[in-house]
């Protein structure tokens, strides 16, 4: 059954096509990754289904509902969490206070929140700095923050942005092995990465953007050999 479903789905800035007549459906409990060159409308095309953007065109479906022109707040409420690109911390807050605020998405007492972002806090491996602000965090830790506070939220389809840019080869080995974990919580999972070990390692389809439209889609080692992919993604590099 698809839990995501988006019918031809077009966003334009000014003159520009940053996605292009975009259609695909994401199984439920599979993990898609997303993958092309730098601006090739992976990020937009998150913007756009999180409500972060409206599309111009087209139709997004998320559990049957149309969830176009919802606003992020409410895409949120409905199941779908994120995590972005560039970490956005509450840099003066602790770590449980940052996580909190994603479950009071669900929660609305206090003590239901606190302990239930605790949960998620210790699920990432930072229950015992719990109490520790967020900017004396390592770029990694606050990483799995960004995480933690996403799946406070209750999320049942997570989109995560490059979440393993900028961590050396143990620190990507661990963030594989927790979104496996997550995937085996029953979280559909969409990701942006451009590290092939981890597209590989944990994809079940693969999609190539490429100037805002999809190149090639298939399993990892389907797009891996595809020559269109080669030539405008990977160079040979695989």
């Amino acid at each position: 059954m698809a839990i995501l479903k988006l019918n031809n789905v077009t966003k334009k800035f000014a003159g520009l096509v940053a996605v292009n007549d975009i259609t695909f459906e994401v199984e439920k409990g599979d993990i898609l990754g997303i993958i092309g060159p730098n601006g090739a409308g992976k990020t937009t095309l998150f913007h756009t289904i999180c409500g972060f953007h409206m599309a111009n065109e087209g139709e997004i479906y998320f559990k049957g509902r149309n969830i176009k022109g919802l606003n992020p707040e409410y895409i949120c409420k409905e199941g779908i969490a994120r995590t972005f690109q560039i970490v956005q911390p509450f840099g003066n807050l602790t770590l449980i206070e940052n996580v909190i605020v994603g479950a009071f998405n669900r929660f609305n007492k206090y003590d239901k929140a606190r302990n239930f972002a605790l949960e998620q806090l210790e699920f990432v491996g930072l229950g015992k700095k719990a109490n520790v602000r967020m900017k004396d965090l390592t770029f990694p830790e606050q990483k799995k923050v960004e995480l933690a506070r996403s799946l406070a939220s209750q999320p049942e389809l997570l989109f995560l942005d490059e979440i393993m840019s900028g961590l050396n080869p143990k620190e990507v080995q661990e963030m594989i092995d927790l979104i496996h974990d997550i995937r085996n919580s029953g979280v559909t999972i969409i990701f942006i990465e451009h590290l092939m070990k981890a597209v590989m390692a944990l994809s079940d389809k693969v999609i190539v953007m490429h100037h805002g439209e999809i190149l090639s889609v298939g399993s990892p080692e389907e797009v891996r050999e595809d020559p269109e992919v080669i030539k405008a993604y990977l160079g040979g590099a695989v």
